[in-house]
């Protein structure tokens, strides 16, 4: 099995910065991807941005230009730079990554998620 082990989230004011990071540990070959979801009140989860165990990226419209993904693969760490952060921003953030295992199968992983709440 997978665990993913995440810490950054906190209380900040609008125009402040979070750093999110996700650890990714167990019976782990290789990730294919490792990204971040975050789901508000009353609304469903919604991918903020993935990485690619190459480095390809994809963001969210709402998010391009102020936060930044990134990955560490000799660490099977994937971190998230949040910057310019708005009150929309207000949501749980949930770390997940797709693993292949020594079995050759794919399987998704999620952290227990992290609060991030943004303070006009």
């Amino acid at each position: 099995q997978v665990q993913l082990v995440e810490s950054g989230g906190s209380l900040v004011q609008a125009g402040g910065t979070l750093r999110l990071s996700c650890a990714a540990s167990g019976s782990i070959l290789s990730i294919t991807h490792m990204g971040w979801y975050r789901q508000a009140p009353g609304k469903q989860r919604e991918l903020v941005a993935i990485i690619s165990s190459g480095g390809r990226i994809n963001y969210a419209d709402s998010v391009k230009g102020r936060f930044t993904c990134s990955r560490d693969n000799a660490k099977n760490t994937v971190y998230l730079q949040m910057n310019s952060l708005k009150p929309e921003d207000t949501a749980v953030y949930y770390c997940n990554a797709k693993v292949v295992d020594y079995s050759g199968s794919y399987k998704d992983y999620w952290g227990q998620g992290t609060q991030v709440t943004v303070s006009s």
